[in-house]
């Protein structure tokens, strides 16, 4: 049996978590919002929540390292767009 990878096992119970979170287009985000806030919160020097005027859509903005000039910006979505099979076709 191959040797247990903790940091895999780690990141493969991350992933399965984000992907039962249900994120179709304007829909609410704020549990899956949240739980990336919780997962952030221990790398993070800053953390910025922002939400929309219902409170059921948020933007989180994280910074990781010292808070100097320079660095690189990750940024994503957090949304799929539903797809009607039929227009696959």
């Amino acid at each position: 049996m191959p040797d247990e990878d903790p940091l895999l096992d780690e990141t493969l119970a991350v992933l399965d978590d984000l992907i039962a979170f249900p994120t179709v287009a304007l829909t609410p985000n704020v549990d899956l919002i949240e739980y990336v806030e919780d997962q952030l919160g221990p790398l993070s020097s800053n953390l910025v929540l922002t939400h929309d005027e219902t409170r059921s859509r948020a933007n989180l903005f994280a910074t990781i390292g010292p808070n100097v000039d320079g660095g690189i910006v990750l940024s994503g979505h957090s949304d799929v767009v539903p797809v009607d099979a039929a227009d696959w076709a």
